[in-house]
């Protein structure tokens, strides 16, 4: 089926967009920890960066669904990238006044803006009829995979920077944010109609659509996050992309600890986590056609199961080359597990309640994200790196038992 000009456009607008504004979550991911290792000097609070950012998007996910269905996916998006901005500027602030305070409370509101933002995922699944979802995921993805090549030289940028003027070097990168966020903000600005208006009317962008295809309308029942979790296959696409992030969401603490704990440098650090993007957004448009085609399950385990893999190379064998291919492949696996299981959402409900579902689906995976935060930090500090490492590969096995319980997914 062929893609309408103006889906391209706005799909490509909300790539670039990406592109744009994707590289302050690797700084979230990337220096956080080491952000509060220097603020607190405790490497048993390793883990609250990662937590905060679990908890804002757990504020946020479900709220900013509710705004998008009602108002459109826009005006979200557009709160999230001003959220992000304010946070970037604060938490650039915090380390220059060295205030762990202050960074908790830039990091909750970056973490709010960006997870905010995220909305665009719902917007480019409203434009696409569900035989394209998954690999209309991909194309949105390729704009994250482009901010790769801008981390690590606004890193060193920011990191030359500091040392001619005294700066913390951690603090740096996040005054460099605002600029990128802003030209987001403008980019977004340029797709018309809202995709919310789109995917409604498929059939009005969409002229090869079967006439089974109709108009949609509002629908007679409220939204029940209850009555979405009843059905068990929407039960298991979400425990597997919680056991994804939240897989993740340890081993990107665990890389960092790692390779700073061995002696690399933070421009090593930066590259070692561009793979670890790579291994997240390089590889989206396959794994989306292919979950197009064969389904999402058949995408969605293989997705967790790499991951697991890549979660045992990073916790176990702690060189350069080990760790960086183990945060590729735990990047490549959580990419699998969340395409299939937002496109799985996404097939299921219909566009005025989209945004909420999928809501539903990112707060379970910031709860998991918020639960690798508190096992994180205690256990480097009381049990090593390994142990940590050894609760992100148990987490990537609770979706095979759970199939195992409930049966195959139904497509």
């Amino acid at each position: 089926m062929k893609v309408p000009a103006l889906i391209k456009r706005n799909v490509a607008l909300f790539s670039m967009s990406q592109s744009f504004t994707g590289a302050g979550m690797q700084f979230s991911y990337g220096f956080g920890p080491l952000m509060v290792q220097a603020l607190t000097g405790s490497a048993a609070l390793a883990g609250l960066s990662v937590g905060l950012i679990g908890i804002s998007r757990f504020l946020v996910a479900y709220p900013m669904g509710k705004i998008t269905d009602a108002y459109g996916r826009k005006r979200g998006i557009f709160l999230g990238l001003g959220l992000a901005l304010i946070g970037s500027l604060t938490l650039g602030s915090a380390m220059l006044v060295h205030s762990i305070a202050l960074f908790i409370i830039g990091l909750l509101m970056f973490g709010m803006g960006m997870n905010g933002a995220q909305q665009m995922r719902v917007g480019v699944t409203d434009m696409f009829p569900p035989s394209m979802r998954a690999q209309a995921l991909g194309y949105l993805a390729l704009g994250s995979l482009f901010s790769l090549l801008l981390s690590p030289f606004m890193v060193n940028l920011a990191d030359k920077i500091a040392a001619a003027t005294g700066a913390d070097p951690l603090g740096m990168p996040w005054f460099f944010l605002p600029v990128l966020i802003l030209s987001g903000v403008v980019i977004v600005s340029f797709v018309k109609p809202d995709p919310k208006v789109i995917g409604m009317n498929l059939r009005d962008y969409w002229t090869d659509l079967p006439p089974t295809v109709k108009k949609e309308t509002l629908p007679d029942q409220p939204f029940s996050a209850k009555k979405l979790l009843s059905d068990p296959s929407i039960r298991l696409a979400i425990l597997s992309n919680c056991a994804g992030t939240g897989n993740m969401s340890i081993v990107m603490v665990l890389t960092s600890l790692v390779l700073h704990e061995h002696g690399h440098s933070l421009f090593a650090i930066a590259v070692s986590h561009t793979f670890h993007s790579a291994g997240m957004f390089a590889f989206t448009i396959p794994i989306g056609k292919l979950a197009d085609r064969f389904g999402r399950s058949a995408i969605m385990f293989p997705g967790v199961f790499i991951s697991l893999i890549g979660a045992a190379l990073v916790s176990f064998i702690p060189s350069m080359i080990a760790v960086t291919l183990g945060t590729f492949l735990v990047g490549l696996g959580w990419a699998g597990a969340n395409v299939a299981a937002t496109a799985y959402i996404a097939d299921k409900v219909e566009t005025s309640q989209r945004g909420r579902a999928i809501g539903v689906n990112d707060s379970f995976g910031a709860t998991s994200t918020i639960f690798a935060a508190f096992v994180t930090g205690p256990l480097i500090s009381f049990a090593g790196l390994p142990a940590a490492g050894l609760v992100a590969v148990l987490l990537a096995v609770l979706p095979f038992i759970l199939r195992m319980i409930s049966g195959p997914m139904k497509e």
